[in-house]
């Protein structure tokens, strides 16, 4: 027998996992074999950002990988993991200046080289923080293959490929209106400006005409602000409302400034009044409008959400003081109709969370429609599958209407744009702008005696500089969009057109998705020929959030196509949102967030992670709770005490691997439930049906193995049996061929009880995962198991059902219907006496039932227990009539509550879900009891 000291009675996680993990680091076994032979599989991780800690979505993100990764290397892959962080342009400039804020400091005091010193040392702590989590979750990444988007050798990429699109001509620069946020200062696309409902107001302004002041058209707005900077309203040209006075002029209120009554079909007439105010300058569908009939631009908000010189005596107001201060006026000039509520989107920065502001600037741009063609194309001829299937029309949705990509952002923190402008040429327009580019493109220079670190005229005014002062030193405000530059790969000693060396670098940053847009190839070593590259590109899968599908992974498959002339990934698997148990979504304001680290440390890794996957069902979000890990850790218990049975008849084992031929009944029966489980785990995992193979290994480790298996053993194990190492030898192989089947899900136990226990001379990490072909499935062994198990149930349901202790030992009778159940259930004889508790157990056709006795009616045979004289069938009448009783007013009340309209509507959707459940369980319950008293009555007779 084993020494029991030698194993603890129970698994403790927290003494075992980092130095297991620390084992497999050491030993390399992250890495790929390099032998040449084996199928590449590699996996790019999403590189989380480096602005703090990982959330549940990194967790769950990074176990389905892992998962993956470690099954496909235990199938004899090559599979390589590569790593790597996100520098996460305004996430983390924001997080540092946050910092800055704490030592009363902001950016601009610091100057940009300092600045960029501070978000690095943050990067530095915050990233290896990132790791360190990673490596809890029990992340296998090759660690020596380890990137970050600002990287040596991915800045490298990101140069190249900006350089190459912008030879081609698919870079270009251009003045235009964009999102921008106030408060972060910088441009932001499409995707980056994340809408939401508002309960807001409905403004209605009278615009009077010019030849007849005493008439006015009425129009809606709900940003009465920007109404300073109209230069149109605009109808419908068939709204009959209308037609006389299309081309008359109106006066702007407040402004008294003449602009036209124009018609254009993009009016809708069934808004407000169908009459609506053109603003080019600060909405996007009003500077569409504008470009068909030629109307000037005027800017009345500015870049920090304040009113321009354009605003008149609104001059420096923040927009929403305007706003109030406007609607008042118009108010006491009797120009204000009348205000409504009004429900609609609005527009905010998907970091900071500020209205965003429409507004004219320069900025570069990538033609993006070309690579946009080519990445619909491969997913149309299926070289790019999406799972779940459905997220592909959402992906062919967004590329079949995409709009150029703005790739500028006016952020400190991020790839500089490889261009370069000199402060000696001129513009295209003979425009002298060297004194400009010395204020505007962040050099130093000296102002009234003192050096000052150059910015925009924003930044410049946050230090006492006045638009007058800067007036003095540069001729214009903006950089006109025809300035003369020109890109380059190495920095420039001087200009190629004449020869200067007065060349100052565009001061804008690319967006942060242009660097992740080439992550695949990037990581692997592009735009160098390396052997990585050659291996391991395309990639197999991208695991990722369906959040980002536009924001990363399409641009992947459109950079892939482009510079590696080949797909980035074959497959993209679109994983849930983790929600909290209710369903809602987790935010720090509801008080909802679980730290992945918490459960790590409090339950271990193997719990957790099993809990995500095990609810990763596709497109299905998951409901998590600490509870359900709780669960999975009772569930590693079940394991470990299977392994301390087990590994208490380690002495009677005589061989590793056990075949089908010349077992016994219940060892044919458990190899052949093996089989099935492999095959299903496998398919499930190929499917990306995480959920599934999880619980295909759930179930056939606590019940059939556990719950039945060892149970049979023990009546073999604890007799005078002389055939009991058949048992023992079945036993260890399919509990070493579950815990195999189980790493991918919870490495840290099964590595442990592998190489600690079991003192196997290899790491369980690189065995061979079960495949279909090591074990042969005897379905005659599963049917006549299936009699044997249903028997011993049909006895522990009668027993349960009426109430009978366990301790009782029953007198079962068993009356087959076929001569082969008979053969069977006899065949089975102790194994249906033993673990059905029976004192006594007869097996015939020839059986009557007899009077008092209780019934089970199976497919293949009845189960007769005697048992009037075992219970007080009186007593447990009125046991159950009054459970009966408080059951049905449960589900009286329950009924009126559902059936209530209110309830329904106003109610949380959580707690009307949870009623109905609550319901359902109710009604199953009713009947069990009514089933139970049923059998009484018959007992009674």
């Amino acid at each position: 027998m084993l020494n029991k000291e030698l194993i603890s009675e129970t698994y403790q996680p927290q003494e075992v996992e980092i130095k297991l993990y620390e084992f497999w680091e050491e030993n390399g076994f992250f890495k790929p074999d390099p032998d040449p032979k084996k199928t590449p599989y590699c996996i790019v991780i999403p590189p989380p950002n480096v602005t703090g800690s990982l959330h549940m979505g990194h967790a769950l993100n990074a176990t389905l990988q892992d998962i993956l990764i470690r099954w496909k290397r235990m199938l004899g892959y090559a599979a390589l993991w590569v790593p790597g962080t996100d520098h996460a342009g305004i996430a983390t400039q924001n997080v540092v200046e946050r910092e800055l804020l704490k030592e009363g400091l902001d950016r601009y005091q610091l100057g940009r080289t300092a600045f960029l010193q501070r978000v690095w040392n943050w990067k530095e702590s915050c990233g290896g923080r990132i790791i360190d989590q990673l490596k809890r979750i029990g992340a296998s990444c090759d660690w020596s293959r380890l990137r970050f988007t600002m990287d040596e050798g991915l800045s490298r990429a990101v140069k190249e490929v900006f350089l190459r699109l912008f030879e081609e001509g698919l870079i270009y620069r251009d003045l235009r209106l964009i999102n921008w946020c106030p408060r972060c200062h910088t441009a932001l696309s499409d995707l980056e400006v994340e809408h939401e409902e508002i309960e807001g107001k409905l403004y209605y302004i009278k615009y009077p005409l010019k030849d007849d002041p005493e008439q006015s058209i009425t129009v809606a707005t709900t940003r009465p602000e920007t109404m300073l900077g109209d230069t149109a309203v605009a109808v419908n040209p068939e709204d009959k409302r209308y037609k006389n006075l299309i081309g008359k002029i109106l006066i702007l209120p407040l402004m008294n400034r003449e602009i036209p009554l124009i018609a254009d079909s993009a009016v809708d007439m069934e808004f407000g009044t169908g009459a609506v105010k053109v603003t080019p300058s600060h909405d996007f569908n009003d500077a569409e409008i504008a470009q068909r009939h030629n109307l000037p631009y005027l800017c009345v908000i500015d870049e920090e959400g304040k009113m321009t010189e354009e605003a008149g005596k609104y001059k420096g107001l923040d927009r929403y003081e305007a706003r109030k201060r406007i609607i008042e006026d118009l108010a006491q000039l009797g120009l204000l109709e009348k205000i409504e509520k009004h429900k609609h989107a609005v527009g905010h920065c998907y970091r900071c969370k500020t209205v965003i502001e429409p507004f004219q600037t320069v900025q570069w741009y990538v033609k993006i429609k070309p690579l946009a063609e080519e990445a619909v194309r491969v997913v149309e001829e299926d070289k790019i599958r999406f799972i779940p299937e459905g997220w592909v029309n959402n992906y062919y949705a967004w590329m079949r209407d995409i709009k150029d990509w703005c790739i500028s952002r006016q952020l400190w923190w991020g790839h500089r744009i490889p261009v370069w402008y000199c402060a000696k040429c001129k513009t295209e327009k003979g425009v002298e702008h060297g004194d400009l580019i010395e204020i505007l493109f962040y050099k130093p220079f000296i102002f009234n005696g003192r050096q000052i670190w150059s910015g925009t005229y924003n930044e410049l005014r946050r230090l006492g500089i006045t638009k007058e002062d800067i007036e003095q030193t540069a001729k214009m405000i903006k950089i006109p969009k025809e300035i003369s530059h020109f890109a380059s790969r190495t920095e420039p000693r001087v200009c190629p057109k004449c020869g200067s060396e007065e060349l100052i670098q565009d001061p804008d940053v690319l967006d942060t998705w242009f660097s992740s847009a080439l992550w695949p190839f990037s990581t692997l070593g592009w735009p160098e020929e390396t052997e990585d590259l050659k291996r391991f590109y395309p990639t197999s899968v991208l695991v990722t959030g369906f959040d980002i599908i536009f924001f990363w992974v399409a641009r992947m498959i459109m950079m892939g196509i482009k510079f590696m002339k080949d797909v980035p990934f074959r497959d993209v698997y679109i994983h849930a949102l983790v929600r909290d148990s209710k369903g809602q979504k987790m935010s720090k304001s509801k008080g909802n967030v679980i730290d992945p680290l918490v459960m790590i440390e409090k339950y271990g890794a193997d719990a957790f992670r099993f809990t995500l996957a095990a609810f990763a069902a596709q497109g299905r979000d998951i409901k998590f709770s600490e509870d359900r890990v709780e669960g999975y850790r009772h569930f590693i218990n079940k394991i470990w005490n299977a392994m301390k049975f087990i590994m208490s008849f380690a002495h009677l084992r005589t061989k590793e691997k056990v075949t089908l031929q010349e077992l016994s009944l219940k060892n044919r029966w458990i190899l052949s439930k093996l089989s099935e489980t492999i095959e299903k785990t496998n398919q499930a995992l190929h499917a990306y049906r995480f959920n599934d193979a999880a619980n295909s290994v759930y179930q056939f480790l606590w019940h059939e193995f556990c719950d039945w298996y060892i149970e049979l053993s023990k009546v073999v194990l604890y007799s005078e049996s002389e055939n009991k190492e058949e048992t023992v030898n079945c036993l260890f192989y399919v509990f070493e061929s579950v815990l195999k089947l189980l790493h991918p899900f919870m490495p840290y136990v099964t590595e442990y009880i592998w190489l600690n226990v079991l003192k196997k001379e290899q790491s369980i990490m690189i065995s061979s995962y079960p495949s279909i072909e090591s074990v042969t499935t005897d379905e005659e062994a599963i049917k006549k198991m299936d009699y044997i198990i249903e028997a011993i149930s049909g006895v522990r349901s009668i027993r349960g059902e009426l109430n009978i202790s366990p301790s009782v030992n029953l007198e079962v009778f068993i009356k087959p219907i076929s001569a082969e159940a008979e053969q069977v259930l006899n065949e089975g004889y102790q194994f249906i006496l033993k673990l059905a508790r029976a004192k006594t157990l007869k097996i015939s056709k020839d059986i009557v039932r007899q009077k008092g006795s209780a019934v089970s009616v199976k497919k293949e045979f009845e189960i007769y227990i005697p048992v009037k004289e075992m219970i007080n069938i009186d007593e447990e009448k009125k046991r159950l009539l009054k459970e009966l009783q408080k059951t049905e007013a449960d589900i009286k009340f329950l009924n009126k509550k559902l059936m209530n309209e209110d309830f329904i509507k106003n109610a949380p959707k959580e707690v009307v879900e949870k009623d109905r459940e609550k319901y359902e369980e109710l009604l199953v319950k009713s009947d069990k009891i009514k089933e139970n008293l049923k059998v009484l009555e018959e007992l009674s007779d």
